[in-house]
């Protein structure tokens, strides 16, 4: 008999401790298919990590995520018409930084940072220097060398004007004290054959990139604490004598009329998903640097990376 209530009573301390993470789970999971519009195109890491999550709420919610692409103008096309979207929390639009910072400095864009509603960070990808694999170029030594002894001729691609890597490459030249070329495209997806078809020096991109091309590239340096597990023989820019340990930061906006309470749902759902273990490990396979930004902490972090990009904005003409 006692035997018995000792099983029963362990059995049901199970269920109590259960209860509250499947409560938490059903309250994070939507009740309607959501929308997620992307404003870089397919195959760049904003893509790589919308299928992620929209795996992974499948699997979790029974739920689906619609994946669309608004690609133009380094993700201003989308950002842009963000608050033109129904605010019902169903719609939801992937959002980055720096961009949205640096963009509206050079007035060239139909949006102000303001105007966008974050509810949700949940990466980033350290920035990274690249070469394609049979490039002369086999160092990050080798690479300052070259800038030097031609000013401008070196040319690093990167994913669009005013943005991670943009502010990455003015940080390089003037870190190293040298003059290069910065050659932007739409996304991480469009550079990818001219960096391995050797068509530009290299590009100012990601750990990602590095990953995703490995044996196709050869990286140079990266922007993290720490050598990353897949290049253990790739020195960090602090090892080489930088301050550097920054990247792109990846999150959901939604449009300004959605309720305060549909904001907090949206965040409450990609905090799920983030912080599930098996998003996690494919975090880390990939490259990305995990971090868990939600709705109620959105403003001292907007406010804290601002200052931050001010910085860099004046090195780049973007601000006095």
């Amino acid at each position: 008999m006692n035997r018995t209530l000792r099983a029963l009573a362990g059995a049901l301390a199970l269920v109590a401790i259960a209860a509250p993470a499947a409560a938490q789970t059903t309250q994070a999971c939507p009740d309607k298919p959501v929308r997620y519009y992307l404003p870089f195109p397919p195959g760049g890491e904003s893509d790589i990590a919308a299928r992620y999550q929209q795996d992974l709420l499948r699997k979790k919610c029974k739920q689906e995520m619609v994946i669309e692409y608004k690609t133009g103008a380094g993700g201003a096309i989308a950002w842009q018409q963000l608050n033109a979207l129904p605010g019902d929390g169903t719609n939801v639009m992937g959002i980055n930084l720096p961009h949205v910072v640096l963009q509206p400095l050079e007035g060239q864009v139909q949006y102000k940072t303001d105007d966008l509603t974050p509810v949700y960070w949940f990466h980033y990808t350290p920035d990274a220097i690249v070469v394609p694999e049979a490039s002369p170029i086999k160092t990050f030594k080798d690479l300052v060398a070259a800038a030097k002894a031609k000013p401008g001729e070196i040319t690093l691609a990167g994913s669009g004007t005013n943005s991670a890597n943009h502010a990455a490459h003015e940080k390089f030249n003037q870190l190293a004290g040298v003059k290069t070329t910065y050659v932007p495209f739409k996304g991480t997806g469009d550079l990818t054959t001219s960096v391995i078809g050797g068509h530009v020096t290299g590009a100012m991109s990601y750990s990602t990139f590095a990953i995703a091309q490995k044996g196709k590239v050869r990286m140079l340096a990266i922007a993290t604490e720490k050598r990353l597990p897949q290049f253990p023989d790739v020195p960090t820019f602090k090892e080489l004598g930088f301050d550097w340990i920054d990247g792109a930061y990846r999150g959901i906006a939604v449009p300004k009329s959605t309720s305060p309470e549909a904001r907090k749902r949206i965040s409450e759902m990609m905090e799920l998903l983030n912080k599930d273990p098996e998003m996690r490990q494919k975090m880390i396979d990939g490259g990305f640097e995990s971090v868990d930004i939600t709705y109620e902490m959105v403003p001292a972090f907007m406010a804290d990376r601002t200052k931050a990009y001010m910085a860099t904005a004046k090195q780049m003409g973007l601000a006095k």
